[in-house]
């Protein structure tokens, strides 16, 4: 008689569950975890800083709400920034300010202006920015890095932005890095600026790391006025900074995680109203800032013999 195969056989326990094994290994929950990182720019945590509705706009609703036209303080600063990142790209030997024009002609982004009149008056106002401020530099002297993208992680961020120029410089204990960022926008920029600068302090903080030096130097060059804002960070301040950057973030996540949950999005993430929002590039999607009288693309560089004044500190391309 053949003999009935374990699997077939009836169990003797009368139906209950088999006893897990000793070796069987045992499930766990997620208790403990680590929470996941939040992955920033110095503009995605400006953006919520200054009007959560904005940043909802721009990093969470998908599809995000279409943008307002082009600014033309934006194609300025931008067409400036470039031109300087080509400046450094050249040869030592040809970094002369005849090579000015040419690079900026190549860079010039023309989107945003009232006419051509108005976009030529821009351009030469440019080029002289330009021509003052590299009489500055010495031509030979290479950076340290040119729009140089630096990272770093923390437990709560993962932050990473492009530098404008990372500068490395003598120290009493040896070589130093400086961040430097160039501004084509609003006047009046002084040390408290620099000092209060985020964006300025993260960079420092995270170039410190990347490349194992000291960096406790930001400064802001403004090009139209051709000054200099600078601020010395200690360890203390950068931290202090980092804290800030990291409850924001914090912040950001809680708004996200209230949305996934079912809360009204106009509620986890409300309109800051004030003067911004006349610049915004989305008032009108926004209820709140539709009501301000909104500017005119070409609004900031509409006198053409004074400086640029801009809503805010003026984006550099590639931030993000």
């Amino acid at each position: 008689m053949r003999r009935a195969s374990s699997a077939g056989r009836s169990s003797t326990s009368g139906g209950r569950a088999p006893r897990p094994r000793d070796d069987q290994p045992e499930q766990l929950g997620f208790e403990g975890m680590p929470e996941r990182l939040f992955v920033c720019t110095p503009s995605k945590l400006g953006a919520y800083a200054d009007c959560p509705r904005r940043y909802r706009y721009s990093y969470v609703d998908r599809p995000a709400p279409q943008k307002g036209p082009p600014w033309a303080h934006n194609s300025l600063g931008a067409s400036v920034h470039n031109a300087l990142k080509n400046w450094y790209a050249l040869s030592p030997e040809r970094r002369r300010p005849e090579a000015l024009a040419s690079l900026l002609k190549g860079t010039w982004v023309r989107e945003g202006y009232r006419d051509d009149e108005q976009e030529r008056a821009a351009y030469r106002r440019a080029l002289g920015w330009l021509e003052s401020y590299v009489e500055t530099l010495e031509p030979g002297a290479d950076p340290l890095g040119v729009e140089r993208v630096v990272a770093v992680k923390t437990a709560v961020l993962a932050f990473n932005g492009r530098a404008d120029r990372i500068d490395s410089r003598p120290g009493p204990d040896g070589p130093e890095l400086v961040i430097v960022d160039y501004k084509t926008g609003r006047t009046g920029l002084d040390a408290d600026d620099a000092r209060g600068s985020q964006a300025l302090a993260l960079y420092a903080y995270a170039a410190e790391r990347v490349f194992r030096r000291p960096c406790r130097r930001v400064e802001l060059h403004h090009l139209p006025t051709g000054t200099v804002a600078a601020h010395e960070h200690t360890v203390e301040s950068l931290a202090r900074q980092l804290t800030r950057a990291e409850e924001t973030a914090r912040d950001i996540m809680a708004a996200e995680r209230a949305v996934a949950d079912g809360e009204d999005p106009d509620e986890a993430f409300p309109t800051t109203p004030g003067p911004r929002c006349g610049w915004c590039d989305y008032r009108r999607t926004c209820p709140v800032g539709a009501q301000a009288p909104g500017k005119e693309p070409w609004a900031a560089v509409e006198r053409a013999a004074d400086p640029v004044v801009a809503p805010a500190a003026d984006p550099a391309p590639g931030k993000d």
